[in-house]
């Protein structure tokens, strides 16, 4: 799997210049209607020619060519991605960068080439990854091992070829959130209602005040734009308003939900789904109801450990925390790639102030109160409790089945995608320039 997005990691990655003096541009390779340019093949090699595994002419157009061959599979299953989703990668990047470089203008001199061009650039690169991304998953999504094939594929290793699993720990939660004053809510409020205000009589727009203003970092960027969304994708209280609205650029009253208060602007109507912007707002807690918030939770504290109830009891009948509260304040890790739940994080896993709370506990252990950014971006305030910990050990099939059996999947998945490479090449059309073809490709059926 890295093989085959070695390019793509390589462009995100990064600072690379596009300036081209000195090289005469061609066509080298083309794949289906896709050319590959020798400019393309030199930035790359210019920039990251080192850390490349064997001859870079041979190993950066393959990759460019198998890339080529993902894309042209998404056009076939009509996969996109949205510009909104592109974007949040984009800006990231591109703040990344002006970071090393020291300035945007350092950066645009260093790329040879303004920033709306370096933008575009990027845009395009993070796009052709999450589409080859997407890609991938589809073609493998069916892809499934039992328990027989795993315990078979791991029975003959030697315990040093076995994954090594660092140490996991199993955490419980209890949550409250501070109060937050009435005068607070409607100084929110009231903030809100003069903005849509402003809007609705068109001495402002929308999006400007939603760069400027919104507390949704993902949205912000783009003028509080949201992509195409159906009702059971929001928060509901956000969803109703969302969906009661009839015309587009009217912007909707105050709604509270569960990340804070909203604005929102109708932008457009699709079947059962809508596209619409929204400026978030978080009222502020000041730092007495925090005090208090802890004290409260120093008092709950006291009376677990003195037997009045459980901290299971006290999660359930306590916490403000949805997520944890139904099942004992036990926090779930879920995996980004595999949607897979599990109780155990691994340290970097948990977020920051949980796992430097949790760090020097013993098991059993409640500790004190603290704060923390909840996943909705508000302050809260919350108690642990060190329900286990796994000591790092080499993976085995009775203690780590489902790590083991991802292995294998993971393994199963890429034997696959090689086979599927290998056929594609056999239905596409590629010409490879004189002298741009004598390579030892990793899959060789590119010269026919």
């Amino acid at each position: 799997m890295k093989k085959l997005f070695i390019l793509t990691i390589f462009t995100l990655l990064g600072l690379t210049s596009y300036s081209q003096n000195d090289i005469i541009d061609e066509v080298v390779w083309v794949v289906g209607d896709e050319a590959i340019l020798r400019s393309d093949i030199e930035r790359i090699r210019n920039d990251f020619g080192n850390t490349i595994k064997g001859n870079p002419y041979c190993v950066i157009p393959e990759q460019l060519a198998v890339q080529k061959l993902f894309l042209h599979q998404a056009e076939l299953d009509s996969i996109t991605i949205s510009d909104s989703e592109v974007s949040q990668y984009v800006e990231d990047d591109i703040n990344r960068k002006v970071i090393l470089a020291g300035s945007k203008e350092k950066l645009e001199e260093y790329m040879n080439m303004p920033m709306s061009l370096i933008r575009e650039k990027t845009f395009e690169s993070f796009k052709n990854e999450l589409l080859t991304r997407q890609v991938r998953n589809n073609l493998t999504k069916d892809i499934k091992v039992t328990p027989a094939e795993v315990r078979k594929y791991f029975k003959n290793l030697p315990e040093d070829s076995l994954p090594f699993i660092p140490t996991q720990v199993e955490v419980q939660i209890l949550v409250q959130h501070p109060r937050i004053t009435r005068d607070e809510i409607e100084r929110i409020k009231e903030q809100l209602r003069g903005w849509a205000e402003r809007v609705n009589n068109g001495t402002t727009s929308f999006s400007a005040l939603a760069r400027m203003f919104s507390q949704d970092e993902g949205t912000a960027r783009q003028g509080g734009e949201l992509d195409y969304f159906g009702k059971a994708d929001m928060d509901p209280a956000f969803a109703n308003v969302a969906f009661s609205l009839t015309t587009p650029n009217k912007v909707s009253k105050v709604v509270e939900s569960e990340y804070g208060f909203h604005i929102i602007q109708l932008i457009d109507k699709r079947g059962d789904k809508i596209k619409a912007r929204h400026i978030l707002r978080r009222p502020e807690v000041n730092q007495k109801d925090i005090d208090d918030c802890l004290a409260r939770l120093d008092s709950i504290s006291k009376d677990i450990k003195e037997g009045k109830f459980t901290f299971d009891i006290g999660a359930q009948e306590i916490s403000d925390d949805k997520d944890t509260r139904n099942n004992h304040g036990i926090m779930v890790n879920t995996k980004t790639e595999t949607r897979e739940r599990t109780t155990r994080f691994e340290m970097g896993e948990l977020p920051g102030e949980v796992a430097s709370i949790v760090n020097n506990m013993e098991i059993g252990e409640i500790s004190q109160p603290f704060t923390m950014i909840d996943k909705r971006g508000r302050q809260v305030c919350a108690i642990v409790k060190l329900k286990n910990r796994i000591p790092a050990h080499r993976a085995s099939v009775t203690e780590d089945f489902q790590i083991l059996k991802g292995v294998v999947e993971e393994r199963k998945s890429e034997e696959f995608i090689q086979e599927w490479i290998r056929n594609k090449q056999k239905n596409t059309y590629v010409r490879i320039k004189e002298g741009w073809g004598e390579c030892d490709f990793m899959y060789p059926g590119w010269v026919k």
